[in-house]
């Protein structure tokens, strides 16, 4: 890949990317009424897929870029601000906002005013910490592109189960692909302004800041992704999650 001088927008870009596979995955929950056996199996994927990329890849970067006390502690704090955060969305309706609404259903909103737009800010929340990951990760002009891929993957499955979901739930088609555009793009944005804040930053800081991202990437995957993939368990969807890390670690070693 060509060198170029302007980090911030290859970083800008490679989030867009990145968040693009979030209005794939909604438009085939317009297209397509899926069962919730299907959506859960390729949430089970890319669960497996970002499970993958949080262990063998930013942890690991943010303990040689560090102290391994502050990569701990960031790690925790991270996760604690993202469950703090989800917390409070939870009580404006948003709790099962990447639930697809074939076994727990996301509120109507008549039932909860203002549910909707809780549940668009808590998939904006989803997004930021990949995006901030991804800013960091651009180094002269090139990115890691097992990172972005790993990432693609893992949020295809989350606009189709979320997009699933809302249209369970009542909400118009044109709201819906809104929703998961406005995101897309905003995972553009945070990636290009994460990259211009914090590119310059020095290894332990940045090093940090991947841990406190990577600590809110799991506490996400745990409260917003692995429900919707193991609610009434298909079989074999252990064997499922596991060949979404499998897929992560060979797109590792050819992106190496």
């Amino acid at each position: 890949m060509p060198v170029l001088n302007h980090g911030w927008l290859i970083a800008g870009g490679w989030g867009l990317v990145a968040g693009a596979s979030l209005v794939l995955g909604a438009l085939m929950a317009m297209a397509v009424e899926l069962p919730h056996r299907i959506i859960a199996a390729v949430m089970g994927f890319g669960s497996g897929v970002l499970v993958n990329v949080l262990a063998t890849q930013l942890i690991r970067e943010a303990v040689d870029g560090g102290r391994l006390s502050v990569t701990l502690g960031s790690f925790i704090v991270g996760a604690a601000v993202f469950s703090g955060a989800n917390w409070l969305l939870s009580k404006r309706g948003a709790k099962d906002r990447n639930r697809c609404g074939g076994c727990v259903q996301q509120p109507k909103e008549d039932e909860a005013p203002g549910s909707g737009m809780a549940i668009a800010i808590g998939a904006l929340l989803d997004g930021i910490p990949e995006s901030l990951i991804i800013g960091l990760s651009v180094r002269d002009g090139e990115v890691a592109l097992a990172v972005v891929a790993g990432f693609f993957i893992s949020n295809l499955p989350q606009g189709l189960s979320s997009a699933s979901g809302m249209k369970q739930a009542g909400r118009s088609t044109v709201y819906v692909l809104s929703v998961w555009i406005a995101i897309a793009l905003a995972s553009g944005a945070a990636a290009a302004i994460g990259h211009a804040a914090l590119g310059g930053a020095t290894a332990g800081l940045q090093a940090s800041i991947k841990a406190f991202a990577a600590g809110a990437l799991l506490a996400m995957l745990a409260e917003t992704m692995i429900p919707e993939a193991f609610e009434k368990a298909q079989s074999f969807i252990g064997l499922i999650t596991a060949s979404g890390f499998l897929t992560a670690l060979v797109l590792a070693q050819v992106a190496s």
